[in-house]
């Protein structure tokens, strides 16, 4: 897979906690960002999967048991 350059702002704060926080775990700034981002976007689709699977079940509660169990 070929790679590529993102470029982010933050003060120097900013910066420096996040690479204290990425050595503690024994990765790079930049593998601790790109992995940090991914599970957010993850997370966030994981979410609108279960509003949606949430909102199914609430509309019809027998249906959705009959389909899991019968």
């Amino acid at each position: 897979m070929a790679s590529t350059t993102m470029t982010i702002r933050m003060d120097e704060e900013e910066k420096q906690l996040i690479s204290d926080y990425a050595k503690v775990f024994g990765v790079s700034t930049s593998e601790f960002m790109r992995k940090s981002a991914l599970e957010r976007i993850e997370d966030e689709l994981d979410l609108e999967d279960w509003k949606r699977a949430k909102a199914e079940f609430d509309a019809d509660p027998a249906a959705e048991v009959a389909k899991k169990y019968l």
